[in-house]
């Protein structure tokens, strides 16, 4: 009689159980590829349960007679030694692992005994037996397999704030039937009286529990409180659910606190008659900004006259009614939007949107949309970078000014995003492929033509399948996340609803492009890391 197992053959020694005795060979490590100790042969006849074994004749075996089978016990049965698991827990108690350890002699366990030993240990919970009956018709023993999977708790929703009033208010401007554009009519105030409900509370919700494998609840997250965010002039109501206006005035976003401001009015000039103007809230400007002279605001600053060589510093919108002429010195900075007939010579900073009819030689940092609209819609000369799109008739001149335009997002989100794709494409093929060799492996052996060369395979392609399985959900969860990102940061484009004339330099991301003839009717968009140039279509 014989025994012994491909597992014991592939550790360098077999064991034969005859009627003569049982024989030990112990194969040179050319052909097994490991150094067989005495010590680890002893293991064996132990858990084999070899009786009256002769020491000194394994020790031979080892040491003098490699690759010959040797004598070592007179004749008995074999103790044949099944199959057996070895169970993993996460620390979080959401997964249950296996590791099984090869038969030796004996038999692979059945699934129901695999799930008996699961059960076993109070693991009750997500068992996945379509992989229990895999592993167990199609073992892949000494790695760590899933075999069960709690539910995650759904958190709850937290509390959300419904607003009563713009948070962004519409500033194109309207454009008259002559082409011109009218920046005297813009309508952006918001007026509210005394106890106007500005702020109304969604409570937030408790969330479901979820489950661990041991069948154990695991409560959700609730969902998070708001803070309701009281500036100025504004008040809360005894439940704490609503936010209303304490006086009449307008309504203003400014550090992240909603505020009421009064007005502040200068019927003429700002200049040595005023001085400086620095107001808490909204401050309308009747007359005209002079050189040297400056305006810091905690709302709105509204322009009716020309802006000179003057610094405007606001925390809402900036709207200048005729524009700005800033001879090199001119500057505005805002939290909100700008919108102004014409800037020449200026600086601009706006964390919202920028509207124009024309911007000539100035720095531009936009972190919304730059918008170049009626009779002119011009932007010649200077260096402009914008968050999200420009739009313009005109860019540029005949003469060729060095113009820059830049818009975009990180061109690394781009690629890895590019990678992913790839990578997740690549291995759902290789799934595929791996498939399609069990199917047709596994009706091979429904037809008991599935050779021993044919069974290596059919293990591999399993093994393959399991660990691509585990790999690409990894992929997966990265790639969402970062489809989320670029849809929430967008590609920048620019838009040119006339020519671009040679002299700009156009970046998005990191791409560049420099126009070298005229252009029409275009829009610039990034592809990859490549601008592309489109058709413009209003």
């Amino acid at each position: 009689m014989s025994g012994g197992t491909d597992a014991v053959e592939k550790r360098g020694y077999r064991l034969n159980y005859r009627e003569e005795g049982v024989f030990l060979v112990v194969y040179p490590f050319e052909e097994c590829g490991k150094i067989v100790g005495v010590a680890e042969l002893f293991d064996l006849v132990k858990r084999k349960n070899i009786d009256n074994y002769d020491s000194e004749k394994i020790i031979e075996a080892v040491e003098k007679d490699i690759g010959k089978e040797v004598k070592i016990a007179p004749p008995q049965e074999e103790y044949k030694i099944d199959a057996h698991i070895k169970i993993i827990i996460s620390h979080h108690k959401m997964r249950a692992s296996i590791i099984i350890e090869p038969p030796d002699g004996g038999e692979m366990l059945s699934s129901e005994q695999i799930i008996n030993a699961l059960e076993n240990e109070n693991i009750v919970f997500g068992i996945d037996h379509e992989t229990v009956d895999t592993i167990s018709r199609y073992p892949v023993y000494g790695q760590e397999i899933e075999v069960a999977h709690g539910s995650d708790p759904v958190n709850g929703e937290n509390a959300k704030m419904q607003y009563h009033f713009k948070l962004s208010k519409n500033t194109v401007p309207k454009i008259l039937d002559d082409g011109k554009v009218d920046f005297r009519q813009l309508d952006l105030i918001d007026n509210v009286h005394a106890g106007d409900v500005l702020i109304t509370v969604i409570p937030p919700t408790a969330g479901t529990p979820g489950k661990n494998v041991y069948g154990e609840e695991i409560p959700p997250i609730s969902g998070k409180p708001v803070i309701l965010p009281k500036g100025k002039n504004v008040k809360i109501t005894e439940n704490g659910l609503k936010l209303i206006a304490a006086i009449d005035g307008q309504v203003i976003v400014a550090d992240r606190k909603v505020n009421v401001y009064s007005l502040y009015e200068v019927n003429g000039n700002v200049d040595n008659s005023t001085g400086n103007i620095n107001f808490i809230g909204n401050v309308v400007v009747k007359g005209n900004v002079l050189t040297g002279f400056s305006i810091e605001a905690g709302g709105t600053v509204e322009v009716r006259g020309v802006v000179e060589g003057a610094v405007i510093k606001a925390a809402g919108d900036i709207i200048l009614h005729r524009g700005m002429q800033g001879l090199g010195k001119g500057v505005l900075i805002t939290d909100g939007n700008i919108i102004a007939k014409y800037i020449e010579h200026s600086s601009l900073t706006a964390k919202g949107d920028i509207k124009s009819e024309a911007i000539m030689h100035s720095t531009v940092q936009c972190g919304g949309s730059l918008e170049l609209a009626g009779k002119k819609g011009l932007i010649v000369g200077g260096a402009t970078r914008v968050g999200k799109e420009v739009i313009a008739k005109v860019i540029g001149s005949p003469m060729a000014t060095v113009t820059e335009i830049e818009v975009g997002l990180d061109p690394s989100l781009r690629e890895r995003h590019k990678e992913l794709k790839e990578e997740i494409a690549s291995m759902e093929l290789e799934i595929k492929k791996a498939g399609q060799a069990i199917d047709l492996l596994k009706k091979l052996e429904s037809m008991n033509k599935l050779d021993e060369s044919k069974k290596i395979i059919l293990d591999k392609s399993i093994k393959t399948k399991l660990f691509l399985d585990n790999n690409i959900s990894v992929l997966k969860d990265e790639y969402l996340k970062i489809i989320e990102r670029i849809e929430e940061e967008g590609n920048g484009k620019i838009k040119v609803q006339n020519t671009v004339y040679p002299g700009t330099k156009v970046s998005i991301g990191s791409s560049v492009m420099f126009i070298k003839e005229n252009m029409q009717y275009i829009v610039f968009y990034r592809d990859g890391a490549d601008i592309r140039v489109g058709q413009y279509v209003k």
